[in-house]
């Protein structure tokens, strides 16, 4: 397969061989191929883009950030972001977090790993949490708690659902214990949600793990998952080491949390919106009538 994307490529550049006709090498775009970290298979990157960063091999689907992910998932210009000027400060003094913070800020475009608001998925009114792994793996730290805190607030206060997708490396160890007092402070408000007898949906993206996935992720009264994701709470090896015994090749995967029981339902991303929008309208007076 390599060699059939390789021989479209150097047509591209209008040789067969390595060097251009002047005698200089090509300028080669870095982001060119994308090798699926499942599958290994190799596409080219518009192709990946163009089929919503899913694998058109074995379906696994790729991570996005959390403006993609928005841009597919809720009504056009229908956000509006919660607390989007919170910063984290430095509980515990760990060293160079302040600076790795603010690269990644001026990298993401984001202030923290998570964006909430509210917004509307064909018309209805939902709050919605979008973690981005691309900041600080969406580890969940003192910002990103407060901010989903506010938000299942906020919605129980407007009796209004909420749709969390989760992507995280869990705690964030660069804040110690500040970090994982998050877990606690985000199932209390979960429960007050849940209390008011109001909707909350869980979407767990790639991937869902740690102290994320021991609390609020896996609150929702739906959970869904995408395709092929990593879902868990430590990591294979430590599971293995600590219980003495060899895991099956596919724990951890949305497929294996479905089949126990662990997950409600796999939905494909270009299914997403139409699931979370039926969803919606099932827990509405009046169930599907007007759908």
């Amino acid at each position: 397969m390599l060699d059939d994307i390789f021989s479209v490529v150097r047509q591209r550049w209008g040789t067969s061989s390595p060097e251009q006709k002047d005698g200089k090498k090509p300028d080669i775009p870095k982001d060119l191929l994308f090798k699926c970290p499942r599958c290994g298979s190799v596409s080219f990157s518009e192709d990946f883009d163009k089929n919503g960063k899913v694998c058109p091999n074995c379906n696994y689907h790729s991570r996005l950030s959390a403006r993609e992910r928005l841009d597919i998932t809720i009504d056009k210009d229908s956000l509006e972001e919660f607390d989007k000027d919170m910063l984290s400060k430095n509980p515990i003094g760990f060293p160079d977090y302040e600076a790795k913070q603010q690269a990644l800020r001026a990298k993401t475009g984001l202030k923290d790993a998570v964006i909430t608001g509210k917004a509307k998925i064909r018309g209805k009114d939902i709050v919605i949490i979008v973690m981005d792994s691309h900041f600080l793996m969406a580890s969940m730290g003192s910002v990103v708690g407060e901010k989903i805190t506010r938000a299942f607030e906020y919605a129980t206060e407007n009796k209004l659902p909420v749709i969390a997708f989760t992507a995280s490396g869990g705690a964030r160890m660069q804040e110690g214990i500040v970090s994982l007092m998050q877990m606690a402070k985000t199932s209390g408000a979960v429960a007050r949600h849940n209390e008011a007898g109001l909707l909350y949906i869980t979407v767990m993206t790639d991937p869902t793990t740690g102290g994320v996935t021991a609390s609020f992720a896996s609150l929702g009264d739906i959970i869904i998952a995408e395709p092929k994701v990593l879902i868990g709470f430590a990591g294979r090896r430590v599971i293995e080491g600590t219980i003495r015994q060899k895991l099956p090749d596919e724990f951890q995967s949305a497929e294996f949390m479905l089949e126990n029981g662990f997950v409600d339902m796999i939905v494909e991303r270009k299914k997403m919106r139409r699931t979370l929008a039926h969803l919606l309208a099932l827990h509405e007076k009046g169930g599907l009538q007007n759908e």
